[in-house]
């Protein structure tokens, strides 16, 4: 049985490596770099530090990947319902979520991409629509990663633990990885 590693792929996210034989976690939060634009410090992802991770934890390794596969939420019509976003916040979300596609692509490490909504009816049907409540669910369901998800921050850790869960349970395993040199593009 391979270990699931699952991307929640927001600047506040996390990576789970989850062993669903021992129902045991190890958690890394997206790595981030604070650089200072103009006059204001702007936190954006580490690339060079996801790519070092990505490659100890999965390159060459028995490893299957989920990620998040996120859209944005612009706001339409100026109306803000309390969850949209602004046309650049937008913007840097997307480019984010490409990056880590561009990482996992290049690394030549297999994935799949799965909707929030499609994991979070199977793994959280029972549970509120508040952001907290993945974190709930995680501790509930994994009590061994409580001390990993005990700050309301944590919200990305539980996020891709839950994925990683849903992984496990109930995505179509692939029979055989594809290599990428069996890959040709002409």
């Amino acid at each position: 049985m391979s270990l699931h590693l699952a991307i929640d792929p927001g600047l506040t996210g996390a990576i789970c490596l989850f062993d669903p034989a021992t129902r045991t976690a190890v958690f890394w939060d997206t790595p981030t770099v604070t650089l200072k634009v103009g006059k204001k410090f702007k936190r954006q992802m580490d690339l060079s530090a996801i790519v070092r991770l990505l490659k100890d934890v999965a390159v060459g390794k028995d490893v299957f990947v989920t990620i998040e596969k996120v859209n944005a939420m612009p706001r339409i019509g100026g109306i803000d319902g309390g969850s949209s976003m602004g046309a650049t916040s937008a913007f840097n979300f997307g480019c984010g979520f490409g990056m880590w596609l561009g990482i996992l692509t290049a690394l030549e490490i297999p994935f799949q991409q799965v909707h929030p909504a499609t994991w979070k009816s199977r793994v959280m049907a029972d549970c509120s629509k508040e952001k907290d409540a993945s974190r709930v669910k995680a501790m509930q369901m994994f009590p061994k990663t409580a001390g990993d998800l005990m700050r309301k921050k944590d919200h990305g850790r539980a996020d891709a633990l839950l994925i990683a869960a849903w992984a496990a349970t109930y995505s179509p395993q692939p029979s055989i990885a594809v290599e990428a040199k069996e890959k040709t593009l002409f």
